[in-house]
């Protein structure tokens, strides 16, 4: 991934956060057929090696998991808070005029080896970890525990398990930090303007790049 230096996300607790709150991955392998592309959640154990690995599952029928290679490369993007930036929130639009669109986003990129797994165990406990980081902070969540389980094991024999472990992670912060700071303030302001949950995403993390400066 492109990574100018004032755009480079490099905090290692700070990536994995990331991950934690936008866990739905574009994972992007190498198989014998080519690149294949698949949208599935992971969740973070951060337990393993230095970077950690994702673990998930797809349907029996993905053909993906068939399809990897041994030791086959992957990368998983994990896309965050994303928004169209206007120059007609920028004051430099009337002082000069040198001002262009430009989009501003957040993400991060788990580099790693991927491997199938039909262990049931394996996959039960997977399910376990999926299931509570979602679930865990709601009024009333949902168990795996509460579903029946025999219905429980039917569903585990029509899907495998997915684990990546994370060799290399990368992330990106592009939140207006190479624009001059009167148009990094009007981006805040016309963010907010907007009314929605996105573009006030990140109209926040315009703020906090210009109130605590990498």
């Amino acid at each position: 991934m492109y990574r100018p230096k004032y755009h480079a996300l490099n905090d290692l607790a700070q990536m994995h956060a990331h991950i934690d709150q936008y866990p739905l991955g574009g994972w992007a392998c190498q198989t014998g057929d080519g690149l294949v592309a698949n949208h599935i959640p992971f969740v973070l154990d951060r337990t393993y090696g230095e970077s950690g690995r994702l673990i998930g599952h797809v349907s029996r029928v993905n053909p993906v998991w068939r399809l990897l290679l041994a030791g086959a490369p992957s990368v998983v993007m994990f896309l965050g808070p994303q928004a169209y930036i206007t120059p007609s929130w920028y004051p430099g639009k009337e002082g000069h005029g040198k001002v262009v669109p430009t989009w501003n986003y957040v993400t991060v990129h788990a580099h790693g080896n991927a491997r199938a797994v039909e262990d049931g165990e394996w996959i039960l406990s997977m399910l376990h970890q999926l299931t509570d980081a979602q679930e865990s902070s709601r009024p009333t969540p949902w168990s795996v525990k509460d579903a029946p389980t025999d219905y429980v094991e039917k569903l585990l024999r029509a899907i495998v398990g997915i684990e990546i472990r994370i060799d290399r992670l990368e992330g990106r912060l592009k939140v207006s930090q190479d624009e001059a700071l009167v148009d990094r303030h009007g981006t805040v302001d016309g963010l907010m303007a907007e009314q929605d949950s996105q573009s006030n995403a990140m109209a926040e993390l315009v703020r906090q790049q210009i109130d605590s400066p990498q």
